[in-house]
């Protein structure tokens, strides 16, 4: 019997895809310095501004620095931009997203979330919209941890109150998260309604409310 549903963010509950993007490729041009030079400090300072070692200001205002093209106002345009584009995304919901949480909640099943997340969009996923439906939030800049690392899986599941084998756990399958719930215990759904590149050994579902079906 599943008692929760695990959910990751990004191309999961929400996209990027449906809006403009404002990835290193674009702040590079805003901020008026190569792509090239911008993304080798951007990509080796992953890890930290995913498991909150560094913020996305910081990141930011070293990459400025780095290539002489510093200014306050400068780094206050492209962080706002940065959280607005985030902000965005909750704004084009797949239409049965809601309706999915609201489902799960008048079932009375748990609702989880792992996300691998930068400080900035930390922010912006705990003023939004979906926040609210989430009974265990984990979001990795908070807690130090990042998927596909097991430990957060199992942090989850503890907060949950739940077995693995009580969980549904549902991703579009980026960083091995689908993997890694299987190898918990979980049983591993990949979510395919946005942009994702399908893994046939895993259980796909084409629409968010095909979900209920597996409870």
């Amino acid at each position: 019997m599943i008692k929760a549903v695990i959910f990751d963010m990004y191309e999961t509950l929400i996209t990027h895809y449906e809006c403009p993007l404002y990835f290193s490729a674009e702040m590079a041009k805003d901020a008026g310095i190569s792509e090239e030079n911008f993304r080798k400090i951007w990509r080796e300072t992953e890890t930290k501004r995913t498991i909150g070692k560094l913020s996305f200001e910081e990141v930011l205002e070293r990459i400025l620095k780095e290539n002489n093209s510093y200014s306050e106002e400068k780094l206050r345009y492209i962080a706002a931009k940065r959280i607005h584009t985030k902000e965005e995304l909750f704004c084009h919901l797949h239409k049965e997203i809601i309706p999915l949480l609201s489902a799960l909640k008048e079932r009375k099943i748990q609702i989880g979330l792992i996300s691998n997340c930068f400080s900035e969009e930390a922010k912006v996923i705990k003023k939004s919209i979906l926040y609210p439906y989430f009974d265990v939030p984990l979001l990795s800049y908070d807690e130090g941890l990042q998927k596909p690392d097991a430990a957060i899986f199992e942090r989850c599941l503890e907060r949950l109150q739940v077995f693995p084998q009580e969980c549904l756990y549902v991703g579009d399958g980026g960083s091995f998260e689908l993997e890694a719930a299987e190898k918990m215990g979980m049983k591993a759904v990949q979510a395919v309604w946005y942009v994702a590149q399908r893994k046939a050994e895993f259980q796909q579902t084409e629409s968010p409310m095909e979900l209920l079906r597996l409870l």
